[in-house]
């Protein structure tokens, strides 16, 4: 079997023309990226001036050599962390028993009560 020599990532882009993207990247690595990070394309985090304090080897080597999941003895800032708050736990009511339905009462019938607009107007006056 015959090894296939690694193709270029070309791409064409929406107006035609055609991008060598590992060109591209290789020609703006030093190029301060854009975010809140200080980092240059490249993955170097940078400083006052852009100039490169850590470079990328050191921040993957340091990366790598501590286990994922564990964490470092010292704390990276030298601030004491706060003491965790801890709420007292209220204890949580019962609920009250269901009230019971009563049937309305039927309503004695007047033989003199007044109907309509005659009711409405009772105790306008």
């Amino acid at each position: 079997m015959v090894a296939r020599a690694p193709r270029k990532r070309m791409y064409r882009s929406m107006q035609g023309r055609m991008i060598d993207i590992e060109k591209l990247r290789a020609a703006n690595e030093n190029v301060q990226a854009v975010g809140n990070m200080n980092v240059n394309a490249k993955g170097d985090v940078l400083g006052a001036g852009g100039k490169i304090v850590t470079p990328k080897e050191t921040v993957i080597k340091k990366y790598y050599e501590q286990p994922k999941g564990m964490v470092s003895d010292t704390p990276s800032k030298g601030k004491a962390m706060p003491a965790p708050k801890v709420e007292a736990v209220k204890p949580v009511a019962s609920k009250p028993a269901p009230k019971k339905a009563v049937a309305p009462q039927p309503k004695k019938a007047q033989s003199t009560a007044k109907k309509g607009i005659d009711a409405a107007l009772d105790g306008l006056e």
